[in-house]
């Protein structure tokens, strides 16, 4: 069967399509997309609690906002025309987004991981704890059947072999010759 270049291509795109949507399907892409809208939405929360809490706290001990603490580290830093004047370290606004971060690490941690830690480890004890069971119930299980062969062995008494001497076996199933004839037959 010979193919043209053409129907080689068409394959070639289908298959590059194909896999395309092979990989939006996948869950992992779908939840990525979720966690960046929700991680957006969220540093917007975060940015208003730092600015409209904590920077007015810290402003109470100086300045009004805390993105405006700098430090001149060469010349003076004096505003001309709009401009600062000199080299400025802007410390103030490193700070307010460590706090910013410590916040957002803080809220994720405390209300989503620790929750869910939690969540699995119940899962997981549950899980356990439902395989105990069944193995127990397999083990109940086995012994109650090891009672019942042996009762049926006891009851069936020692069987008579032609010649080969057949006896019960250490796991109550008869060994040796099968052509006995049993007593009550």
């Amino acid at each position: 069967m010979t193919r043209t270049k053409g129907t080689l291509v068409a394959e070639k795109k289908e298959s590059l399509l194909g896999g395309f949507k092979a990989f939006l399907m996948r869950g992992n892409v779908i939840d990525l997309a979720v966690a960046v809208v929700i991680g957006a939405a969220f540093t917007n929360i975060v940015n208003s609690v730092v600015k409209g809490l904590i920077n007015p706290v810290v402003g109470a001990f100086g300045t009004k906002d805390l993105e405006s603490y700098a430090s001149c580290i060469k010349g003076t830093c004096a505003v001309v025309n709009g401009e600062v004047q000199g080299v400025q370290l802007q410390w103030g606004l490193v700070l307010s987004s460590v706090l910013s971060f410590l916040i957002t690490a803080g809220v994720v941690y405390f209300l989503m991981v620790l929750p869910m830690a939690k969540v699995l480890a119940k899962r997981a004890a549950h899980d356990k704890a439902k395989e105990g069971i069944a193995e127990t119930m397999e083990i109940s299980e086995l012994e109650v059947l090891k009672e019942i062969r042996d009762h049926l062995v006891a009851q069936r008494g020692p069987i008579v072999g032609a010649g080969m001497g057949a006896t019960p076996s250490s796991n109550g199933s008869s060994s040796g010759a099968t052509s006995g004839t049993h007593p009550t037959s």
